[in-house]
């Protein structure tokens, strides 16, 4: 590339990022003043933002861009100097050549030649000398049907006729983009403030590991000076008796250095102790700024959503308005990315099946013009969205005859839905209310798509409607990706983080607190009972020894599913640095990322929906254990276990609860595969298994079981359909125990076998 080339390419990019700032506050503008037409500050702004284009495009030869930027000037100078009253067809014309001039800025996605003839001519036809002069009498009609905001058709391409002179345009200045605070805006790679946000927390857990050294120089210097004051005491008691020069001399020499060393060991403990202040100050400040640089304001993902909702709502034949609050809220970059697509959804669901025609309005008793509101607000550390809109709320019934049509409930069911119920299958996949496809909707794509992105966030969506006033989606998300504010808890000696985002609360269970149900732990929470389970067993590490009598409960919850999780201790809230795992290890079950604490040590940051189906896992097949409650009574002898093996729901389920009616403590496998991995992880005293299976049969299970060190003296039963001597032989041969035909056995067979193999319920 010639440096002319490379010249050129340069002011190409400064061309397209001024274009970039340029049309948004032409969009902002026009938009305002579609509301007041006379407005003068936003009729300056968007003049001045035409005129710099316009300028712009002269000096690195867009011609495109000078003559549509051109033309927009004419059109907004003529409405300053009032021979020109901004009408709807107006505003779309100079909206439809902003679009123009940003597709211009953008190389890939050029207009042609006709195009901007075309615009060009459109602009002349409405600069018209019969169109200039503002109206006497009639007022402009607040709405116009699609053919008259649509507009006019153009054959033959009209050359733009210049109206007054204005002013001669002026190369631009060199303009830096900036905040509303007038800071410069400079653009960095997401991976390197990522890079940076991950050394600046680095740097800030070193800082932190000084303490420790200032704590040991503290009680060096205690030691020291005792050591001063012991050899103080030995002069005064050394001072009756006759010491030799010598002795004397050697003693004073020792209290000497001895004091120098303290005065010097004083003085450097003194400036660590400063150092180590500031320089935690400094990595706090760097931390935080380095975590700011990741926040945007929620402003930045609606930019061209009011413009959307207005053009919308003209193709649709109705009034539109967006109302935004809280624009200025902080979220994280990578938040507002994902965020885009749902909102434009729900918008473009707002517009489209809740507001009404202005007609339909009118009759309601409504202004003829529909309000859509949008508002951001801070909330617990959650991003909370809640959009709203005054239209006619959902038709209910009509969802009701949706999904008897569609086959989704039978007719008797669906009639006795609540509205609740009835609200949640909008957000099935496929599901829409809409007869026939059209561009906007029908093809049942929106709310379910909505629901998926945003728990890709770790977040939730609620609707809630009220019939004709108009419906409200209700929206958390995480503030940010990159940190998350966590209870840290200890489990099995190892420190894990549950995002307080998915904490109910936290409690101290008393023994008697804790209650059977079904063979399952439960404890009474918020009027219902609660199952408990071990986070010693989700996370597979060594059961507590601890001798608490209360047991430490942390209560998660993911949309309707709720659980207590048992940990051994709390160690407290802490805002954790989100450390991404390493991705040749694959997702790791029920752990999320990695973190750093204070002192530099690793928490793993727990996957709360994962960890929530993995609870669901252990109830399907049996696993779960129970808790230890810890009383003043005797210890009860330990219940012996039985794995029971079988592909079939029935007998396996039949076979599972005769045993636990016997009072064995009995866990379930679906084939051969899921019994051989829990017989590897848990401690059995028997073995009961079904021959025929996928993935694993039988045979082979007791095969592997027999070469195993640990598992080959465990007792294994063979329940079979086949009742044939070769099968009977083939799983003895296995070595199998004993052998008992399904076809054959009832109630008392299976555990008379049970009895004689291992005896009684309890060891």
């Amino acid at each position: 590339m010639t440096p002319e080339q490379m010249r050129d390419a340069s002011l190409l990019e400064l061309f397209s990022l001024e274009a970039e700032a340029q049309t948004q506050v032409l969009s902002a503008g026009l938009l305002a003043l579609e509301r007041d037409p006379t407005q003068a500050d936003h009729l300056e702004s968007c003049m001045r933002a035409a005129h710099s284009l316009k300028g712009a495009a002269r000096i690195v030869g867009v011609d495109a861009g000078v003559s549509v930027a051109h033309v927009m000037e004419d059109c907004l100078v003529s409405a300053q100097e009032g021979r020109l009253y901004l009408r709807p067809e107006h505003i779309d014309a100079l909206l439809q050549g902003t679009d123009l001039l940003m597709r211009i800025a953008t190389p890939h996605n050029a207009p042609s030649a006709v195009e901007i003839d075309a615009y060009v001519a459109l602009m002349g036809r409405l600069l018209d000398p019969m169109a200039l002069a503002p109206p006497i009498s009639t007022p402009i009609a607040p709405f116009m049907d699609q053919q008259q905001a649509q507009p006019p058709a153009i054959e033959v391409p009209i050359p733009v006729v210049e109206s007054l002179p204005i002013a001669p345009s002026e190369p631009p200045r060199k303009t830096r983009r900036t905040t509303e605070n007038g800071e410069r805006v400079l653009r960095v790679t997401a991976e390197r403030l990522n890079s940076l946000l991950d050394l600046s927390s680095k740097s800030l857990v070193e800082t932190l590991r000084l303490k420790p050294h200032l704590a040991t120089m503290q009680r060096l210097k205690r030691i020291q000076s005792n050591g001063l004051r012991a050899l103080e005491n030995l002069n005064v008691h050394l001072k009756d008796q006759n010491l030799s020069l010598e002795a004397q001399e050697a003693l004073d020499d020792a209290r000497r250095l001895l004091a120098e060393s303290q005065q010097l060991l004083v003085e450097k403990n003194a400036e660590l102790d400063e150092f180590a202040w500031h320089a935690s100050q400094r990595a706090q400040v760097l931390y935080d700024t380095a975590l700011a640089c990741r926040m945007r304001p929620f402003a930045d993902v609606l930019t061209g959503q009011v413009r959307m909702v207005r053009d919308l709502g003209r193709d649709l034949g109705k009034q539109v308005r967006l109302e935004i609050e809280g624009e200025k809220t902080q979220v994280d970059r990578d938040v507002l990315e994902k965020l885009e697509a749902p909102l434009t959804h729900l918008l473009r669901n707002a517009v489209d099946h809740g507001i009404e025609t202005p007609e339909q309005r009118l009759l309601a008793g409504k202004p003829a013009e529909g309000l859509i509101r949008l508002r951001a607000s801070h909330q617990a550390g959650l991003l909370v969205l809640e959009l709203s809109d005054d239209g006619n709320g959902v038709d209910l019934e009509k969802v009701r005859r949706s999904i008897i049509e569609r086959q989704l409930s039978p007719a008797d069911t669906a009639a006795q839905l609540s509205e609740e119920e009835l609200l949640t299958f909008l957000f099935l996949p496929g599901f829409s209310l809409r007869d026939k496809v059209t561009e906007v909707s029908g093809r049942g794509v929106g709310l379910d798509a909505v629901q998926h992105m945003v728990r890709q966030l770790r977040g939730a969506v609620v609707l809630e409607q009220t019939a004709g006033e108009g419906s409200r989606f209700h929206l958390e998300v995480p503030l940010t990706l990159s940190v998350v504010r966590s209870l840290v808890v200890e489990v099995g000696d190892e420190a894990y983080a549950f995002p307080l985002a998915h904490i109910e609360r936290m409690c101290d269970l008393e023994p008697e607190d804790i209650v059977q149900l079904e063979g399952r732990q439960h404890f009474w929470y918020e009027g219902r009972h609660v199952g408990l389970v071990a986070a010693s067993q989700l996370l597979q590490r060594p059961a507590s020894q601890t001798s608490q009598q209360t047991l430490k409960v942390v209560v998660i919850r993911e949309r309707d599913a709720i659980y207590g999780v048992a940990v051994e201790r709390f160690i407290g809230e802490r805002t954790l640095v989100v450390l991404p795992l390493d991705e040749r290890l694959g997702k790791i079950q029920d752990i999320s990322a990695g973190a750093l604490l204070d002192d530099g040590s690793v928490v793993l940051i727990v996957d709360v929906e994962d960890m929530l189906r993995s609870v669901d896992k252990l109830l399907n097949t049996g696993r779960l254990e129970r808790i230890a409650r810890h009383s003043n009574q005797a210890p009860e002898a330990a219940r012996k276990r039985i794995l029971v093996v079988d592909d079939s729901l029935t007998v396996r389920e039949l076979q599972r609860k005769l045993l636990l009616n016997r009072g064995y403590d009995v866990a379930v496998a679906v084939d051969g595969m899921d019994g051989w991995n829990a017989l590897r992880s848990e401690d059995f005293d028997l073995l009961i298994t079904d021959i025929d299976m996928p993935r694993m049969d039988g045979i082979e299970l007791v095969s592997l079981l027999r070469r195993d060190n640990r598992l080959q003296s465990l007792p294994v039963m063979v329940v079979s359909y086949k009742d044939r001597e070769e099968d009977r032989r083939r799983g003895l041969d296995a070595g199998a125990d004993y052998y008992l035909a399904k076809a054959s056995f009832h109630d008392d067979a299976l555990l008379d076998a049970v009895v004689e193999l291992i005896g009684g319920a309890r060891a």
